[in-house]
């Protein structure tokens, strides 16, 4: 029985924005010192769980 793989979504913890980890509709921002962070397109939050 094969399963059929499911996309790990990532939701923005700030204003709940949601799409698929990885998916180009998330920014990113490179932060010194703490090196690159996935940044949400609505809010700016960069609070985010990242679905893996």
């Amino acid at each position: 029985m094969a399963s059929t793989p499911t996309l790990a979504v990532s939701r923005c913890l700030n204003c709940g924005f949601e799409a698929p980890s990885g998916d180009d509709a998330w920014l990113e921002v490179h932060v010194p010192g703490l090196g690159r962070m996935t940044q949400c397109p609505d809010c700016n939050s960069t609070n985010i769980i990242t679905g893996r």
